[in-house]
């Protein structure tokens, strides 16, 4: 594919199977889509302002950039008002027009380039009526608002009190009645910056996923001093309503305790602490840590603050208790992978809503559900997400939960289970027990009295690896064995995939054996790619037996999927391999049907993006084409989450293939940009996206066609994308489908208790995945049908839908025909 203005029409696609339309942009200089834009005579408004407002967050930038550069595809001039509204309010040169290169080089910077700032100026009607004059001294009268709740809120009254400001200006004299005429009303669309994730109704905001990052640094840098002096930390996160940070990272960073505000510890919560992290260090724990959110609060009201914690424990503990403070380190730093090509998806978006809107339509916000964007009511969002805190307030936990959504709730149970030792949950019922409900768990770090009835209990489980390495396999394998040992089965590690299997290379996994499992590269219980030949059969169906195994967990990829789908198909021949398997992926390639995302593809985005941002570093003091590829096979998403979120100009990938005419396209795109002033020229190609034009020749034909305008440097990011620490992402997400995994099991043996229900189970083999609107279950006898065998990948990939996307604003072009859209649900 090509991620630019090629004459060649781009492949007509689906997403969630809404038919996306053909591109067909035109070559185009930045000059001429800026003049394309300053002189629209078609559009309801030619001029859209964007600005950004209240605390700063990671990819705001990428948003910003993909208005301005979406606006000007669209033939539709973008102005960045700065320095928030308090720019609105002081007009002249706070509000300027953008070009093509004015958002050029700020993909990866934190904060707003744009500036933000609170103004009391803009809370007063006079400062609102100066805001309104100077926006329509430029012909605005839409506005994409990027900010929080406050923000919002006070975008939504800007825009019902618009008419009655507009006549107020007139029978000023300050504009004319045509003026006012032109621009009746206000249209607004808003994007959620809030490194807190606090929106009820969005899965993320703009900026977590990058303050998540920037705490689990932090975590695992002192969990290695720690682990040196056996010493206890008390770490405070940001999260003054909302407690998504805290208890995100303390699972992803195997916390002991974490405090948040909408579950406040129940009385004689500091004796239960001091237990706790006695527990951990006799399981086996060297270091403890207790994350505190800084809104955190006990069961009256009173704050509970980091210094409170660590000088209860050491009153407790009898031993020395360090505190560390975050701040604003939280909000810094270069956004991650995600935060970049998801916040560049919703600024694109952004455009496409506010010029579809009309003046009688209801005011929205953009958000993320299910990895698509969503349209959510503006102010029934903000009223949802400020009633959480007032919920809190009254005591009412479970309303407060049930407003975080219940894979919030979820997370709270994982962490609970994850953090607490066997012997701390033998000893729960000794003490203060806590009030619970239907709809909301214990306070996370708290335990819980274990059900007299387990059906699964005395099963025996092993989790084998099979497939290429994706880093979040050794998360995987930590959270079935205390997922598992708490459900009262027996965990059983394989050591190198199926040919340990067949050398008897099983042991027993206990709690304390995985720990520190979770934040590690590789994987723990080594993996291997080959399939079982026929001949290996018998052996594998023996060793199952031998080892007395009553259930498979295969983590892997591909590989892992094609192995458990013979053993499936195995059966009648090998009555040992008659017993319930399930397969979670784990593949950086992204690449596995009944799932959106997999295991460790968050991670190697991040690896592939931190790479190219450092290549183009290089490129900076010369003239420079860089051709950088990436694996994947023949599956382009690495290829293309990569080159949204590094800012290529280009990107080829194996769905769409290569030609010649295209490669023409694409050199004089290329010859012509470095013409007009272009430094660095980036293209990316997954590793197989053509059999014959592979990353040298395309570097080669790029050097020929340049004539000595430009140099080239090709690159193979290579296995650099698989290796490092899992990104929280990925760690989170192995927890939750292990989870699921668990889960399932559990009812399967529960179910063999009952004729019934055992008989109408569809399946005991299967593979589990995040699908659109929840994690689920598919028959693995359903594998072949959802897949294409030759190029190993699911028949429907989700992602191929954001192709327009880095069209748009990859380089300058300009949209023959009707804008292309991607498509908004309804949340």
């Amino acid at each position: 594919m090509s991620s630019d203005n090629s004459t060649t029409a781009t492949k007509a696609g689906s997403y969630d199977g809404v038919v996306v339309e053909e591109l067909n942009p035109v070559p185009a200089t930045e000059t001429e889509v800026e003049q394309s834009a300053s002189h629209s005579q078609n559009r309801v408004a030619h001029r859209i302002g964007v600005l950004t407002s209240g605390g700063d967050a990671q990819g705001m930038n990428a948003a910003v950039r993909a208005v301005a550069r979406t606006a000007l595809a669209m033939g539709v001039q973008p102005c960045a008002i700065m320095e928030g509204w308090q720019g609105a309010v002081e007009g002249g040169d706070r509000i300027r027009p953008l070009g093509w290169s004015d958002v050029s080089s700020i993909l990866h910077k934190g904060g707003t380039v744009i500036g933000t700032a609170r103004s009391k100026a803009f809370r007063e009607r006079e400062g609102m009526r100066q805001a309104a004059k100077n926006l329509l001294a430029y012909g605005i009268d839409r506005l994409i608002v990027i900010g929080g709740d406050g923000s919002l809120t006070g975008t939504n009254e800007f825009r019902l009190l618009w008419p009655e400001l507009v006549q107020e200006l007139v029978e000023m004299g300050e504009i004319t009645q045509a003026d006012a005429d032109e621009h009746p009303a206000l249209m607004i669309c808003g994007l959620v910056g809030s490194i807190d994730n606090d929106l009820v109704g969005s899965d993320m905001t703009i900026g977590a996923d990058s303050a998540l990052h920037r705490i689990m640094e932090a975590i695992d840098d002192i969990s290695s001093t720690a682990a040196s002096h056996q010493r206890t930390f008390v770490v405070e996160v940001m999260g003054r309503h909302c407690g998504y940070l805290p208890l995100m990272a303390g699972i992803a960073g195997g916390c002991d305790y974490v405090f948040i505000p909408e579950v406040p510890p129940e009385d004689g919560w500091e004796d239960e602490l001091a237990t706790k992290l006695k527990a951990g260090r006799a399981a086996g724990r060297r270091e403890s840590l207790v994350l505190v959110a800084e809104g955190a609060i006990d069961r009256e009201g009173n704050p509970i603050t980091a210094t409170q914690v660590a000088e209860t424990l050491e009153e407790k503990l009898q031993e020395d208790v360090r505190v560390t403070i975050l701040g604003h380190v939280q909000r810094g730093g270069s956004p991650s992978a995600y935060d970049r090509w998801m916040s560049t998806v919703l600024g694109y978006a952004a455009v496409q809503e506010i010029m579809s809107v009309t003046p009688e339509d209801e005011p929205t916000i953009l958000g993320v559900r299910h990895n698509r964007m969503a349209r959510i009511p503006m102010m029934k969002a903000v009223a949802d997400t400020r009633s959480v805190a007032r919920h809190v307030k009254a005591g009412n936990y479970a309303e407060a939960m049930r407003l975080r959504g219940s894979s919030f709730t979820e997370m709270v149970q994982i962490n609970r289970i994850m953090s607490t030792p066997p012997f701390a949950a033998q000893q729960a019922k000794h003490l203060n027990r806590v009030e619970q409900t239907e709809d909301v768990a214990v306070s996370p770090g708290h335990m819980w009295e274990q059900t007299s009835e387990r059906p699964a209990a005395g099963k025996r489980v092993a989790i084998v690896h099979i497939g290429g390495l994706a880093p979040g396999m050794n998360t995987a394998a930590r959270a079935a064995v205390r997922l598992g040992l708490d459900k009262g089965f027996t965990m059983l590690g394989v050591q190198g995939s199926l040919k340990g299997l067949m050398d008897n290379q099983v042991s027993e996994l206990t709690w304390d054996a995985v720990e520190g499992w979770a934040f590690d590269g590789g994987a723990e219980l080594g993996t291997r790619r080959p399939v079982p030949t026929v001949e290996e059969l018998y052996a594998l169906g023996r060793a199952i037996e031998n080892n007395g195994i009553d259930a498979l967990m295969i983590v892997g990829g591909f590989n892992a999927y094609l192995a458990a789908h013979k053993l499936m198909e195995e059966r009648v021949r090998y009555p040992a391999f008659n017993l319930p398997m399930i397969c979670v992926p784990a593949s950086i390639d992204n690449n596995l049907p009944g799932s959106e995302l997999s295991i460790g593809a968050d991670t190697a985005v991040n690896n592939a993006v931190w790479a190219l941002d450092r290549i183009k570093e290089s490129a900076a003091a010369s003239r420079r084409c860089f051709v950088a590829e990436t694996m994947g096979r023949r599956c382009g998403y690495l290829a293309l989450m990569s080159g949204i979120a590094a800012g290529a100009e280009l990107t080829y990938l194996h769905e769409d293939g290569i030609s010649l005419e295209q490669l023409n396209n694409d050199c004089k795109r290329m010859r012509q940009s470095f013409e007009g002033g272009r430094r660095l020229f980036m293209v990316i190609s997954n590793e197989e996206a053509s059999g014959l034009y592979n990353r040298d020749f395309l570097a080669r034909v790029f050097e020929e066609e340049g004539g000595g305008l430009f140099d080239v440097r090709q690159t193979a990011l290579g296995h650099l994308q698989q290796g490092g620490s899992p990104t929280p992402f990925d760690r989170l997400l192995a927890t939750r489908l292990v989870f699921h995994g668990m889960n399932w099991l559990e009812q399967y043996f529960a179910d063999q208790n009952d004729p019934a229900a055992h008989n109408g189970r569809e399946a005991n083999a299967v593979y589990i995945g995040l699908s659109t609107n929840s994690i689920a279950t598919v028959p693995l006898k359903n594998f072949m049908d959802e897949i294409e065998l030759e190029n190993r990948r699911p028949v429907s990939q989700w992602w191929l839908g954001l192709r327009p996307v880095s069209e748009v604003v990859s380089m300058p072009s300009r949209i023959s025909g009707k804008p292309h859209s991607i498509p908004i649900v309804d949340a």
